[in-house]
């Protein structure tokens, strides 16, 4: 006899606390760094407004209040089966160094997968006038647990994105064996799945695994150097769907599948083809 599922409780709507935050030019730089960035406008405290914010920085102040989310809404028991599987930032500006910003996250949408339960939070971040600065939909899936009550209260950020090309090009990213630890650290982003073998392997993963949005976060870096001149500032939205783990350490390749209008396709594989990041874009 099979045993009986977990079920995802309803907590379709289900809010977070706001929290808020100060974005200091040591947190940007420490982000950009922990990326193995080298342009020097990251690093630049004399520019007007302090280092130019990396495109997936949002994902830093995003985490508490995501982390408040799931406390109060999942509980600990299902919380270590849950992984990263879709993420979608529209950004209509970035916070500058010294800024504060407030974020609050709430449950959109719940939709039953293969895998699992899917759970999408909406993060809003407005800063000290009230306006909006970014805007994320973070997809997490529950893997094996069933959803009770699907539904979605909004509606996705964007359209879908179009249909990637033949790779134009590709670039290698090696990603060293500390890396995880080094991530968590420059973007205060603590999971110990990632960082902790013993409980990497009681959530069921072989080993510890990159985090899903410093994978992102390399394949955007890319992106931006080949394709926009390295002008990180000019990203207005970024999205993908994470298909496969990074385990430690690894040989990425993230290629380029093409622009359509103000879109540009990407993703990323493994050294031997085995895909890792799908329908990735960048919209300027």
């Amino acid at each position: 006899m099979s045993a009986v599922p977990p079920r995802l409780p309803d907590v379709l709507g289900a809010e977070s606390t706001a929290f808020t935050q100060t974005v200091d030019a040591r947190w940007l730089m420490a982000y950009a760094g922990g990326l193995g960035e080298d342009d020097a406008r990251f690093y630049d405290t004399l520019a007007a407004g302090g280092p130019v914010v990396h495109p997936v920085f949002p994902v830093c102040y995003e985490w508490p209040p995501l982390v408040d989310l799931r406390e109060r809404t999942i509980g600990p028991a299902l919380a270590p089966l849950s992984v990263h599987a879709t993420h979608d930032c529209s950004i209509t500006r970035m916070p500058h160094a010294g800024e504060c910003v407030t974020t609050r996250a709430r449950v959109i949408a719940i939709e039953p997968r293969r895998a699992g339960a899917l759970l999408v939070a909406r993060l809003t971040t407005t800063g000290p006038d009230g306006a909006v600065l970014t805007t994320t939909d973070y997809g997490s899936v529950y893997r094996g647990v069933e959803s009770t009550t699907p539904g979605r209260l909004e509606p996705p950020l964007s359209p879908a994105s179009p249909p990637p090309a033949a790779p134009a090009w590709s670039e290698p990213v090696e990603v060293r064996a500390e890396a995880a630890h080094v991530y968590t650290e420059c973007a205060r982003i603590w999971n110990p799945i990632h960082t902790d073998i013993a409980v990497a392997r009681a959530a069921g993963l072989p080993a510890i695994i990159l985090h899903g949005t410093a994978t992102l976060a390399l394949g955007i870096s890319r992106v931006v150097r080949r394709e926009l001149n390295g002008d990180a500032a000019r990203v207005r939205r970024l999205a993908a769907r994470f298909t496969g783990f990074v385990r430690l350490p690894s040989a990425l390749v993230v290629r380029g599948r093409g622009r359509a209008g103000t879109s540009i396709a990407f993703d990323i594989v493994a050294a031997d083809g085995t895909p890792v990041l799908g329908e990735g874009v960048v919209t300027v």
